[in-house]
C-alpha cells in the first residue's frame, strides 16, 4: 500500500470491472499520469477477464489509446479491438475518440429536418463554435456518453477524461450550459425569432438601445447576425442539449458510475487529485478509489538508506568492492525516492482516508501493444 504505518483501504479494481451494476467508469486526473493507459488495460481487463461487452471512450486527442490497441486510428465510432483473448470470457472491447464536430452535427441532424440542418451548418456561428469555442468539446462529451448509454449495447463504458481541471469542465458542463440557455444576451437574441422573426438590425435599434449599439461596435454587425440566425436556428433544440445533458450528469451520480482518479506520487499530480476528489464528494459523485502508477518500491526494506549509505562508504575506503559499492548507493537512492513518494502520497491518504487505493510499481517501459496493457491491468488488480 501506499502508506505502510497507516495503509488506505485497498482499491479492488477486479471487483469494479465485475459488478453488472456498475456501467460507467470514469478516470480522471492531471496529464501525463497515465490516464489514458489506465483506461484501456481497465476496458481490456473487463472485456477478457470478466466477459463484459465494454467500449472505452478517449476525449484526449492523443493517439496513445489507438497505438496500444493495434488500431490504425480512433473516431466518433466505436471500433471492435480485434486479436484479443475473449474466446473463453465472451467479452468484447470497443474504442473511440471523441470528435466533439462530428457529435454536435449528429446532434443537430438527429433533432432538425434537413432543411434546418442544413441551415444550421452552413451558419458561420456554427461552423466556429463546433470545432473551436471553449466548452463544445465538454458539452458534446456529455451528449456522446448520454448516447452510448442510452443505447445498450455495452455492459461496461470506460471514459478517459482530459486533465482533471478540463475534466471538471466535463462535470460542469450541464451547469454552465443551463447558464448560458438562460442568460440575458440569449434571450435578446431569441426575441427576433420569437416574434415574428424582425431583422437583426431592428433589433439592435428598437430593443438594445445603447448597449447594443456597443455590441454591435465591437463585435460587428455580420458577427451579430451570424450569431442571432445560429441562436434561432437551434432554439428548439436548447431545451433538448440541457435535458440530456441534466440526465446523464443524474447518470454520473448514480451507483451504476465509478469515478477513478489516476495519479503519479508527486506534488502536482497527488494535489489535482486531491482537489477533483473534493468537487465529486461536493457534486455527491461516486468516488472508487486512486490508482497511484509509477510508485517506487526497493526490493527489500532493510537495509536503511543510512545504513547503506554508510556501509558503502566504509567498503570505498577498504577497496575492492566497487559492485557492491554501487548496489548499495542504488538500494539508497531507491528506498530515498520511496520514501519520498510515501510522503506525497500522503497529502491525498490523510486528506481522504477512506478512499482505497492501489499503487501501480513503475513499470520499465512504456505501453505501446495490448500485452503491456494486460500488464498493467494485472498490476492495477493486484490483489
Amino acid at each position: 500500500m501506499v502508506r505502510p504505518d497507516h495503509p488506505a483501504p485497498r482499491l479492488d479494481i477486479d471487483q469494479i470491472l465485475a459488478d453488472p451494476g456498475v456501467r460507467i467508469v470514469v478516470c480522471c486526473g492531471a496529464g501525463g499520469v497515465g490516464k489514458t493507459t489506465t483506461a484501456a488495460a481497465l476496458a481490456l481487463r473487463a472485456a477478457e477477464r470478466h466477459g463484459r461487452r465494454t467500449v472505452v471512450l478517449t476525449i484526449d486527442p492523443a493517439r496513445r489509446l489507438a497505438q496500444s490497441l493495434g488500431l490504425t486510428e480512433l473516431d466518433n465510432t466505436p471500433r471492435q479491438v480485434k486479436g484479443i483473448d475473449v474466446e473463453a470470457s465472451g467479452g468484447q472491447l470497443h474504442a473511440m475518440m471523441l470528435d466533439m464536430k462530428r457529435t454536435f452535427d449528429d446532434v443537430v441532424l438527429a433533432h432538425t429536418d434537413p432543411a434546418k440542418a442544413a441551415e444550421i451548418f452552413a451558419n458561420p456561428f456554427y461552423q466556429a463554435m463546433s470545432s473551436t469555442f471553449a466548452g463544445t468539446q465538454e458539452y458534446m462529451a456529455m451528449e456522446k456518453l448520454g448516447q452510448l448509454h442510452a443505447r445498450g449495447d455495452w455492459d461496461l463504458i470506460v471514459v478517459d477524461t482530459p486533465p482533471s481541471r478540463s475534466a471538471l469542465d466535463f462535470l460542469d458542463a450541464p451547469a454552465r450550459l443551463s447558464r448560458f440557455l438562460d442568460g440575458r444576451m440569449l434571450r435578446l437574441l431569441l426575441a427576433p425569432a420569437r416574434s415574428g422573426g424582425r431583422s437583426m438590425f431592428s433589433l439592435v435599434t428598437a430593443s438594445f438601445g445603447m448597449f447594443s449599439r456597443v455590441v454591435q461596435k465591437v463585435l460587428g454587425a455580420q458577427l451579430l447576425t451570424d450569431l442571432s440566425g445560429f441562436v434561432a436556428a437551434l432554439d428548439s433544440m436548447f431545451g433538448g442539449f440541457r435535458q440530456r445533458a441534466e440526465q446523464t450528469y443524474r447518470v454520473l451520480q448514480a451507483r451504476e458510475t465509478a469515478f477513478l482518479l489516476v495519479a503519479v506520487p508527486e506534488p502536482d499530480a497527488v494535489r489535482e487529485a486531491a482537489y477533483f476528489a473534493g468537487r465529486l464528494g461536493e457534486e455527491r459523485m461516486p468516488l472508487a478509489g486512486l490508482v497511484l502508477n509509477r510508485v517506487h518500491l526497493p526490493a527489500v526494506e532493510t537495509p536503511t538508506a543510512a545504513d547503506s549509505l554508510a556501509a558503502a562508504d566504509r567498503l570505498e575506503e577498504l577497496g575492492g568492492h566497487e559492485a557492491t559499492v554501487e548496489t548499495l548507493r542504488a538500494h539508497a537512492a531507491l528506498t530515498q525516492q520511496a520514501g519520498r513518494e510515501r510522503r506525497v502520497a500522503r497529502v491525498f491518504t490523510d486528506a481522504f482516508p477512506t478512499v482505497p487505493t492501489v499503487a501501480v510499481t513503475a513499470q520499465p517501459a512504456d505501453v505501446h501493444d495490448v500485452d503491456g496493457l494486460r500488464t498493467i491491468g494485472a498490476a492495477i488488480s493486484q490483489p
